[in-house]
């Protein structure tokens, strides 16, 4: 089924605030402006953005430096760390590095949702002092499982389990492995209580930007990217002096459809989509490789946590993904991070920075530069990829329109995937859910504002396939 919205190539889009109210009692505060995105006249069909109203000043994680506080605590033995997500992709690649570096890192805290068996045998191996499983009904379960073990775990069940994982007093660093806006809460704990935080679960900047960084601020604590791309310009940007970034450019693989013209978008079907051309992966996250949608999402992650502005970070399309990032320094020099796409490298350094923990030849293999031979780069087609004008213009836009992006998004792409919408009506689904939100952007969320909005995107979004008449206009 194909929805008769619009067409991708977009010729204006405008996300302005509007004077619709909010449907609840509270007092929300508006945004102050917005912004109109035009063709260029010249380069091609690259937008860009003309802010109406000054926007608000951001802080960011770190603000174009890396450099550690000189009293930053040195562990004599392994460093306690808890994790969120302990079953899932995340989880298991940590727990495969505590494994191999016993003497570095323990595992005091694990929480996560219903596969009791690995749970149940991540316990037995690791000891974790807490464990948590999100699903009420498999706490008997598990706690049969591991009714043999002489020392057994204190096991707490449902959406506060996570939480007490996550604000454990003996855990120095949170592995924020939980997926999608369920594991804004636990990471929010995280903050107040004190605890670095490894980040691996996107929503918490995407869509949580506006709150948590000034939280992370307010508490003192450290934002770690566990992400490959940007794990690169953190490594990159460690000992600049402050003012000395300039540029953020992220590569991309290019995803599935980076060789296809532009007009057979139209006929790819799920199975095209999903045939990434370097890794994989699950499907979510290979239609969003071939959509750019992750790209796009992780510019906004990029501001957040480097504080670049938007006009600063950009986007090429490098196939062979052995460059995870770059940047570029205000006297023109350019820093890249280069390496096998590896994620456990990421998760490896921020559990260990500022140190650099030595890697078996045998379980990491070393980069061979003439085994590569050649590195290509390109720029992004804006036409096959409508995806880099949305997400620019979200975060332009700021507060909850970013995550209402990613939540619309996530909708889009699991209606692709159930086949109740074609590959292209991906972009219309999210630039009609955008446009919506425009009439209750709200430039500085409270978490539960966040979490309302992504409901609401998600709703609104499915809400498109089933009555693509009733859609508003964009101008």
């Amino acid at each position: 089924m194909a929805l008769n919205l619009l067409s991708p190539d977009v010729k204006s889009i405008s996300f302005l605030d509007s004077t619709k109210a909010f449907h609840s009692n509270s007092t929300l505060s508006k945004h102050p402006g917005g912004f109109n995105l035009k063709k260029k006249e010249s380069g091609g069909r690259r937008i860009q953005c003309s802010v109406q109203q000054s926007q608000p000043s951001r802080s960011s994680a770190w603000p174009g430096t890396a450099i550690p506080e000189p009293d930053r605590k040195i562990w004599d033995g392994p460093k306690p760390i808890s994790i969120l997500g302990s079953t899932g992709s995340i989880g298991t690649q940590t727990l495969g590095i505590v494994a191999e570096h016993a003497d570095k890192f323990k595992v005091v805290g694990l929480a996560a949702g219903s596969n009791v068996t690995l749970l149940a045998d991540q316990v037995r191996r690791f000891k974790p002092q807490l464990v948590s499983i999100r699903d009420e009904s498999l706490f008997g379960e598990l706690k049969e499982a591991l009714a043999d073990l002489e020392e057994k775990p204190e096991i707490i069940c449902g959406e506060q389990g996570a939480v007490e994982v996550a604000r454990h007093p003996d855990a120095a660093t949170v592995v924020t492995g939980i997926v999608g806006c369920a594991g804004l809460q636990p990471t929010v704990a995280a903050i107040e209580a004190g605890k670095e935080i490894a980040l691996a679960n996107k929503e918490t900047l995407i869509a949580g930007g506006p709150f948590i960084v000034p939280l992370a601020h307010k508490h003192n604590v450290k934002i770690l990217p566990a992400d490959s791309e940007h794990s690169a310009i953190f490594q990159c940007i460690q000992g600049l002096p402050e003012g000395a970034l300039r540029r953020i450019i992220l590569t991309a693989s290019g995803g599935a459809f980076r060789d296809l013209p532009v007009e057979k978008l139209k006929d790819v079907k799920v199975a095209d989509a999903l045939k990434h051309p370097n890794y994989s992966l699950g499907k979510k996250i290979t239609v969003d490789s071939a959509t750019l949608f992750n790209k796009g999402l992780e510019v906004i992650e990029g501001h957040y946590l480097f504080g670049a502005d938007y006009d600063n970070i950009e986007i090429v399309i490098h196939p062979q993904s052995i460059i995870h990032s770059l940047i570029e320094t205000q006297d023109s020099s350019v820093i890249a991070q280069l390496g096998w796409p590896d994620m456990r490298i990421p998760l490896l350094y921020t559990l260990s920075w500022p140190e650099r923990v030595y890697c078996s030849e045998v379980t990491w293999e070393r980069l061979d530069l003439c085994k590569i031979g050649t590195m290509t780069f390109k720029a992004p087609d804006y036409v096959k990829y409508p995806s880099m004008d949305l997400c620019y213009a979200a975060g332009r836009a700021g507060g909850t329109m970013t995550g209402v992006l990613s939540a619309a998004n996530e909708k889009a792409v699991e209606l692709f995937i159930d086949e109740k919408i074609s590959y292209l009506d991906i972009f219309k689904v999210v630039e009609l859910t955008c446009a919506k939100h425009r009439e209750e952007l709200v430039a500085s969320p409270s978490l539960e504002e966040i979490i309302h909005y992504d409901l609401w995107a998600r709703d609104y979004a499915a809400s498109l396939q089933q009555s693509p008449a009733s859609t508003p206009v964009l101008v």
